[in-house]
């Protein structure tokens, strides 16, 4: 089983910069989208469909142009769940689940803390979110939680660790918050198989930091531990490039 998950920063515009031709080269199973930006009236289904993808589920904002989550699938889940039932987080669409055969794939976007209104949201949406996995893990224990989490867990995740130790993204709360849901039950399944700095995945459209790497790694595939043995591999596919972030894909036995 192969997923990919990607921040695409609005579906129709990576569309226009090649998405589809790049999708059927990876050719993941299971597809998991964030910051969509779009709702599904407003996409031609058909191209994903003729590019394998059957299915596709699409978890909007209610604000329009902003934020949204989607899963798209060769095969029909046996479930999808759409949202967490906690009001204030369905309202912009940040969390989207399917279940594939015992193994539940959720999307998942976490608010960016980027003012103080904002970093409070984002606190209380962390700390309600852990309540919400710690009772869904109990029915549901294969969970695989893709997507932009907003936050870098270790100095190694980030480029600049000391200059950046006051901003959202890096603050020592979310850091604090991220080990812990880790601890939880999860592994960071890209730091399962690589312990190299200089691995990120978004890069601000500014100051050329795409070019000199000068990144964050904000995009995890955290993976509940009864699928450790199923773990075959882990990897940020940084040559993907139709949004400020790149893709990343985990692939089980």
């Amino acid at each position: 089983m192969k997923i990919v998950s990607y921040n695409v920063n609005g579906i129709r515009a990576a569309l226009n910069k090649g998405f589809i031709d790049w999708l059927q080269a990876v050719d993941p199973d299971v597809l998991c989208l964030q910051e969509i930006k779009a709702m599904e009236e407003q996409l031609d289904l058909s191209v994903f469909e003729n590019a394998g993808y059957k299915y596709s589920y699409w978890y909007s904002a209610q604000k329009k142009g902003y934020s949204g989550v989607a899963i798209l699938s060769k095969t029909k889940p046996d479930h999808v769940e759409y949202g967490t039932g906690i009001e204030y987080m369905d309202f912009e669409g940040r969390n989207l689940r399917a279940d594939f055969n015992g193994v539940s794939v959720m999307s998942m976007y976490l608010p960016s803390g980027t003012n103080m209104d904002r970093l409070d949201f984002k606190l209380q949406y962390m700390a309600d979110f852990q309540e919400y996995i710690n009772d869904l893990k109990l029915k549901y224990p294969n969970l695989i939680i893709l997507g932009d989490y907003n936050i870098c867990h270790e100095a190694i995740d980030i480029h600049n660790p000391v200059g950046l130790k006051n901003v959202s993204g890096f603050l020592p709360v979310e850091r604090e918050w991220i080990g812990n849901f880790m601890k939880s039950g999860f592994i960071d399944s890209f730091r399962y198989f690589n312990d190299e700095p200089d691995n990120y995945t978004w890069w601000s459209y500014r100051a050329n930091a795409r070019n000199n790497n000068k990144g964050w790694r904000l995009d995890y595939g955290l993976v509940s531990e009864p699928l450790e043995n199923r773990l075959k591999r882990s990897v940020i596919l940084s040559e993907a490039k139709h949004s400020d972030h790149c893709p990343i894909l985990v692939e089980l036995h």
